[in-house]
């Protein structure tokens, strides 16, 4: 893949605030030779902490936490620094962060699971007497296009619309709910394209998603993926983020605002299903794990959804990297999936390779241009697994 090819792909998907993580050595990357022993030894794991403590200096991150799988077992947890250094309160393996726009697979292996369960199809419509929602969101007639967007649009980033850029309604009005952003985004933003023939990352689709999700089973969105998704992956300690210090969960980061950016000045619990979760390293290697299996670790999902979910959307860009659903992905599925977020005080990755390796890393704070340490935070774990005489 072409440097040109490469820079065009992060360009799509890395914008302002919850852009997704997509470093260009990702798309190409593989580990070429089987391991040499399953764990690294204290040298090695030496080692992988050196890039740990390069990429938060570079980046005067206060906390960083990264967790490895391969071959469904941990074989690197590292916490670093200080969670909250007002109180000196040192990060550990359970300090969760909020992971921001790696949030979507969450959402998207949701969905998948009540396609498996009959409850929903992807051709669905979303809007209007014949879609989903109905006319849970304003009255019709809806604006143009709107009636004609399904599940699988707003899965693939391909409504039409709703872009994840200035006029993105999730940044927008944070005292209000659901329902009021809801209705006035379809009533004051309309589509300029048919739906399935453009492609767009839309943090507004996600969260229409995860109303879906509420309007099938009947459960709280945050309840439904805990139940469906987290349990049988065994992660517990999940949760959505709140907006404030003050509504900081008690095993929670402390976020670093910089370049005059306020990670307490949003509306992160309004934005559950695309960018609200918060989780630490390892919860977030255990999805990657689980999501499809590994030896001696069940599938989430059945392999025909795996193929589903993993498939390019058509309106994406050709190329090695292309979205799919919830993912970005490379070879078209058969090789690395992955998803990263960033937000004002947060950046994160996750990763399942094509080589039975999964891992999560995240850290509390982000820079400007995001695309520096969206690149970087993914390289650091990269240059972790490379490290020779373990992985490598």
């Amino acid at each position: 893949m072409s440097h040109t090819d490469r820079r065009a792909a992060i360009k799509g998907i890395l914008a302002t605030a919850a852009s997704l993580a997509v470093a260009p050595h990702l798309l190409a990357l593989a580990l070429p030779e089987p391991p040499q022993h399953e764990y690294p030894t204290g040298p090695e794991h030496r080692q992988m902490a050196e890039f740990g403590i390069k990429f938060m200096q570079q980046f005067f991150a206060p906390a960083l936490s990264v967790a490895i799988v391969r071959d469904g077992k941990f074989v690197f947890e590292r916490p670093f620094g200080m969670a909250d250094g007002d109180v000196q309160l040192q990060t550990s393996q359970t300090t969760l962060f909020r992971i921001a726009s790696a949030t979507k697979p969450f959402t998207s292996a949701a969905i998948f699971t009540l396609v498996e369960q009959g409850k929903l199809n992807l051709n669905d419509k979303v809007f209007g007497p014949s879609g989903v929602l109905d006319n849970m969101y304003g009255k019709p007639p809806y604006k143009q296009y709107v009636t004609d967007v399904t599940v699988d649009n707003l899965l693939t980033h391909t409504a039409g619309g709703w872009p994840n850029d200035n006029t993105d309604p999730m940044f927008r009005f944070k005292s209000w709910d659901h329902a009021k952003l809801i209705t006035w985004t379809l009533a004051n933003l309309p589509l300029t394209y048919p739906p399935g023939t453009h492609w767009a990352y839309s943090n507004f689709g996600y969260c229409v998603l995860g109303r879906v999700i509420e309007k099938v089973t009947g459960m709280a969105y945050k309840d439904y993926v805990q139940q469906a998704v987290l349990t049988p992956c065994g992660i517990s300690d999940m949760a959505i983020a709140g907006n404030t210090l003050k509504q900081r969960q008690p095993n929670e980061a402390k976020y670093l605002g910089q370049f005059g950016e306020n990670p307490y000045n949003m509306n992160v619990t309004r934005m559950d299903s695309h960018g609200g979760w918060i989780a630490n390293a390892s919860d977030m290697a255990k999805f990657c794990t689980h999501v499809a299996g590994a030896p001696g670790v069940p599938s989430l999902l059945k392999p025909e959804t795996i193929v589903t979910m993993t498939t390019p959307a058509a309106a994406y860009p050709q190329g090695a990297a292309r979205y799919a659903r919830g993912w970005m992905v490379r070879d078209n599925g058969k090789g690395n999936w992955w998803h990263g977020g960033s937000l004002p005080g947060t950046t994160s990755i996750m990763v399942r390779t094509s080589t039975g390796m999964a891992w999560g890393a995240v850290t509390n704070t982000r820079v400007q241009p995001a695309s520096q340490i969206n690149t970087a935070i993914d390289e650091m774990v990269w240059n972790m697994v490379k490290v020779p005489g373990w992985a490598s």
